[in-house]
Parts: C-alpha cells; sequence; structure tokens
C-alpha cells in the first residue's frame, strides 16, 4: 500500500488522467456524430455502449501492451543499440504519437473544414459497428500515452477507467469547455509531442526523469490558465477546422454542434 503516499504516482494519475479526458474529445465527438444519425431514443444509449466499449478495449490493449514491453531479451541490433521488445514497442509508440500529434496540429490550422461523415444505414447495429472501428483508433492512441507517462499498469488502468467515467457523466460539459477553449486541446497535442519524443528515446536507453515531463506540463498549462484569463474579454478566441459534419439526411450536411464563438468579421466598405 506503499503507493498511496507516494506523491510521484498521484501527479501521474492525476495528469494522466486530465490528458486522457481532454484528449478523448474528439472520440466523444464522433460518438454524437455516429449517434445522431439514429432515432433520438436511441442515441444516448448509443453513446453509452460506444465509450463502454472503448474503455474494454484500452484495458484490453494496456494489458497486451504492458506484458509485451517487459521483454528485455534483445531481438536485433539498430546504430549500435540492441533492441528489444519492448524497446521496439516504446520506438514505434512514441513515433506514432509524434506523426499523430503532428497530423491533428495541421489538420486543426489548415485542414479541411466540414466534410460530412461517412455515411451509415441508420440501424443500430451498423452504427455501434462504425463506433467499434473508431474506438480501435483512439484507444490506441490513448493507451501509447498511457505508457508513455506512467510505469504502473494498475495507475494507467485506474486513469484510464476514471477518464471514461467521467467522459460518461460530464460528455456536454467537458465538450462545451474544449470547444470554447480549443487552445486547451492544442496544448495537448503538444504534450503529445513531448510524450512521444520521451518514448523514444526510452526505446534508445536514453531515460528522461518523467518529473522533468510533468514539470513542463504544469508549467504550460499554468501559463495557458493565465492567458485565458487575461484575454477572456479582450480576445476573440481561436476557430480550429472543424473535420467532420453531421448528416443532415437530405444529401446536405450541418457543421456539428458547438459553442465555439464565430469568427470576427472584417468590417464592411462604410463602416
Amino acid at each position: 500500500m506503499d503507493w498511496l503516499t507516494d506523491p510521484d504516482i498521484w501527479i501521474g494519475f492525476l495528469t494522466l488522467l486530465a490528458l486522457e479526458i481532454v484528449l478523448g474529445i474528439d472520440n466523444l465527438v464522433f460518438l454524437s456524430i455516429l449517434s445522431g444519425k439514429l432515432p433520438a431514443g436511441q442515441q444516448a444509449r448509443a453513446r453509452q455502449i460506444g465509450l463502454g466499449l472503448a474503455l474494454i478495449m484500452r484495458i484490453l490493449l494496456l494489458l497486451t501492451l504492458s506484458w509485451i514491453i517487459r521483454l528485455t531479451a534483445p531481438l536485433f541490433t539498430l546504430i549500435g543499440h540492441e533492441i528489444s521488445g519492448r524497446d521496439l514497442i516504446l520506438i514505434l509508440g512514441g513515433l506514432f504519437l509524434l506523426g499523430k500529434s503532428t497530423y491533428e496540429i495541421h489538420d486543426r490550422l489548415e485542414g479541411e473544414s466540414g466534410h460530412a461523415s461517412a455515411r451509415v444505414a441508420a440501424s443500430f447495429g451498423a452504427v455501434i459497428v462504425q463506433i467499434v472501428a473508431l474506438d480501435a483508433v483512439f484507444s490506441l492512441d490513448s493507451v501509447i500515452t498511457a505508457v508513455g507517462m506512467v510505469d504502473q499498469v494498475g495507475v494507467m488502468v485506474a486513469a484510464v477507467v476514471a477518464a471514461v467515467a467521467i467522459m460518461m457523466v460530464a460528455a456536454g460539459p467537458i465538450s462545451v469547455f474544449v470547444d470554447r477553449y480549443p487552445t486547451i486541446k492544442m496544448l495537448a497535442l503538444s504534450f503529445l509531442l513531448m510524450i512521444g519524443l520521451t518514448l523514444l528515446l526510452d526505446g534508445f536507453d536514453v531515460h528522461i526523469p518523467k518529473g522533468y515531463v510533468y514539470f513542463a506540463m504544469a508549467f504550460s498549462l499554468l501559463v495557458e490558465l493565465l492567458n485565458l484569463r487575461v484575454r477572456a474579454r479582450s480576445a476573440a478566441p481561436v476557430h480550429f477546422h472543424q473535420r467532420y459534419e453531421t448528416d443532415s439526411g437530405d444529401g446536405s450536411s450541418e457543421r456539428a454542434p458547438s459553442t465555439r464563438a464565430a469568427q470576427p468579421q472584417p468590417p464592411s466598405d462604410d463602416q
């Protein structure tokens, strides 16, 4: 029971919990879009089932990766370093996070905005199948982030379970907050870049103490919260590209509901 009094474990748990919640917003957005294809009476049930499946998939992946990461026997040599199964998972996971976070940052700032989500038959089973496919992608992202943040499997599982439970209860308010302050989302993506780099270096036996990583994240978050407070009344919010729209059913598409403020319009000639 020594872990109960270990501050490093609690800091890792809370940091991972916050990251899992913020990075899970995309999952919630896609779930709301897909469940929106169903009759109103089935939408809440589809969202709950989708989040439940995401939780099960993430725990199974965590347990699998945690077993694989214990494989320390060298498999081959790369750039003068002996690479084991653990090292290979860390290197591939780090590259995945670096590529994924870079793609997401580009997609939010430079990507297309407003193409409709793929059509599926308006049946409960078809929507659940597509939710499972999306959960597989988001679960991989979530699990690799967890592996890069903490070392204890129990802490990883606890943070993932708590994050999904919070999203089940407070999906609406969380989505509204991140949608209102999209720089929080961008900060989380920058954290993914840092975690990806630490995973990559760890795969080559270059270990960065996690305390440094936690401090950098906490300091960046503090600065951003001060920015939000200072600029709350004086600056227009950042407007990110929205990747998906809901399907209105008549061949046209509508933007997914958003609380994001509209972009300020340039003054007209007569002003």
